[in-house]
């Protein structure tokens, strides 16, 4: 292999101990362009912090702050 950097955590690296969900534009950050949740292999989160992004994205698509899908006409 060529040596692939481990990615970090961006929470544990900022010392966020939450993941807000009220924070739409640090959310979006974690969505495809589908609307889709970004796999914790591809975003470099660990563990805890996935579960908190995936809880906060649906709590904020539930309140209306992103939306479920994006408006990509096929």
């Amino acid at each position: 292999m060529l040596g692939r950097r481990k990615r970090i955590c961006r929470f544990c690296e900022n010392g966020d101990i939450y993941v807000d969900f009220r924070n739409e534009k640090r959310l979006v950050r974690f969505l495809t362009e589908q609307g889709k949740i970004v796999p914790r292999r591809t975003s470099g989160n660990c563990a805890q912090h996935q579960r908190q992004l995936a809880r906060a994205i649906k709590r904020a698509r539930h309140l209306a702050l992103i939306p479920f899908v994006s408006d990509i006409p096929r």
